[in-house]
């Protein structure tokens, strides 16, 4: 594991060799991917309003997406690489956009935006950044959600993708440093992870205050 990104990309927000990674790997990496929705979901959405719009960020195959649709949410899917956003909408039948987290722009549009094991992939000192672009695109009152994996410094895995790896006391700082967050909670968990193992996560809910 090495300590650092390696590409000018950092401040962007996003790390080349993993995009690259993904985009090799979409076919694979969809098939490969869970049965059902991710663990967390149902509590965030126990949160929202019926009908509730939803941006995902990093929708993978659009597993998640769906469960929200197919529950009556509003749900704009959204993934960083094509070659992925095309797998989830092969599942999901509709659109699916194409957007870096550095390339969120949305103002005071979503009652919630839920990021399962995606934001993990921001190079530190750009999270505070992405995390501000998060907070602006919720409007006031709403509900985010991401998940993390657990660690001490950033760095790569096994298959070369690049990890934040933050501990819960620099992940709770990289919020606040973002914007007026209100951190509800920062909860560590054991989860797997695509290379079959299983490590600590961090699940982080946070608000933007009305």
């Amino acid at each position: 594991m090495t300590s650092s990104v390696g590409n000018s990309a950092e401040v962007a927000g996003y790390d080349e060799a993993t995009l690259r990674f993904y985009a090799e790997q979409a076919q694979t990496y969809a098939a490969n991917a869970r049965d059902g929705p991710s663990r967390l979901l149902g509590g965030f959405l126990k949160r929202l309003h019926p009908g509730a719009r939803i941006l995902e960020l990093g929708c993978g195959d659009g597993r998640d997406s769906e469960a929200m649709l197919t529950l009556g949410f509003r749900v704009d899917p959204t993934d960083g690489v094509a070659a992925m956003a095309k797998q989830a909408e092969a599942r999901l039948g509709r659109p699916v956009r194409v957007m870096r987290f550095d390339q969120l722009d949305d103002l005071d549009v979503y009652d919630g935006v839920w990021a399962n094991a995606s934001l993990l992939h921001v190079p530190g000192s750009a999270l505070p950044d992405i995390l501000s672009r998060v907070f602006r695109a919720l409007k006031p009152g709403g509900l985010h959600v991401a998940t993390y994996k657990a660690g001490e410094m950033g760095g790569r895995d096994g298959l070369g993708r690049y990890f934040n790896y933050p501990s819960p006391g620099v992940l709770e700082a990289a919020y606040h440093a973002a914007a007026d967050w209100e951190v509800l909670s920062v909860r560590g968990y054991a989860g797997g992870d695509y290379e079959g193992g299983q490590r600590p996560w961090l699940a982080v809910t946070a608000r933007r205050p009305r």
